[in-house]
């Protein structure tokens, strides 16, 4: 074999930090170490896997060509290692999740999880689906649980569980005094909603087809929290999953509003990139996941 494991880590971790001290540094090398491997590897192959831009080194199409096969080769061997070391272990498992998934499933399932395999080490990494995609896609993340529509080349996008989400006001809000409220109402109240990019979003845009560009969005914010706080206080209607305010109705700190007309259903997705190899420990996750939706 003319190439070794170590200088696909290499490959890969500049492709990633796009510097050779940075790559280095993740992989607890010296630079000229890491410069080294790097050379040798594009000189055994009498190829170039980068541009060299002052001391940014920019993968060029080969470099793209081979990092998924590069990856996926590195991700076998890992696990391969981790069978001879520690038999049926799951080892490391890196798990992406959007806001509502992440704040109210996400670890919950991480506990049952370390339960069923206490040797396990899973890493939860919390964005808006744009975000988790983007990970997943560059091996960054083992898998993403999501609550957006997405499509992507590169990746595979499982149907999961379903979820809807609630329009919500303060207590006192004249809407909750409502039976239920029709695109007037909708159109005659400031909002309160998630930023552009998340799931929920996405959803809640959708559901609004046809008065969304009238609507009075008065403020978009990151969290579900700030989200439910902000209608607390009074600064609008807000919309979100269902998951997220269950606790807030139950303490009547928050109040459901019926909009029977507008369709606020979705589904959360797994998403897993088409090469990545299915260790022991993600087809655990993925097991596990089944059984909780």
């Amino acid at each position: 074999m003319r190439y070794t494991l170590r200088q696909l880590e290499v490959f890969l971790a500049t492709a990633r930090h796009e510097n050779l001290s940075r790559a280095a540094r993740s992989l607890s090398m010296s630079q000229s170490a890491a410069s080294g491997a790097l050379r040798e590897l594009e000189a055994q192959f009498s190829i170039k896997l980068f541009d060299r831009i002052g001391k940014r080194l920019k993968i060029n199409d080969l470099g793209r060509q081979l990092q998924t096969r590069a990856e996926a080769l590195l991700e076998q061997a890992e696990a391969l290692e981790q069978s001879l070391d520690q038999g049926d272990d799951p080892g490391h498992l890196r798990v992406g999740a959007t806001l509502t998934i992440g704040n109210y499933l996400a670890v919950n399932m991480i506990a049952r999880f370390r339960e069923a395999f206490p040797g396990a080490d899973v890493g939860l990494t919390v964005a808006n689906t744009r975000s988790i995609a983007e990970q997943v896609a560059r091996y960054e993340l083992d898998v993403g649980l999501i609550e957006g529509e997405l499509r992507h080349p590169d990746l595979d996008i499982i149907q999961w569980r379903e979820d809807e989400l609630v329009v919500f006001a303060a207590p006192g809000h004249p809407y909750t005094q409502l039976r239920a409220l029709g695109d007037r109402e909708l159109l005659n109240t400031p909002w309160v909603v998630r930023e552009t990019g998340s799931g929920t979003r996405q959803t809640f845009d959708r559901a609004m087809s046809g008065i969304l560009s009238e609507l009075d969005i008065s403020l978009e914010l990151q969290h579900t929290e700030a989200i439910k706080r902000a209608v607390e206080a009074g600064l609008g209607l807000g919309c979100l999953s269902r998951i997220a305010l269950q606790e807030a109705f139950r303490r009547g700190s928050l109040v459901p509003v019926k909009v029977p007309h507008r369709d606020f259903r979705r589904h959360f997705s797994i998403i897993l990139h088409r090469e990545k190899y299915r260790s022991a420990g993600l087809e655990a996750w993925l097991s596990l996941c089944h059984s909780a939706a």
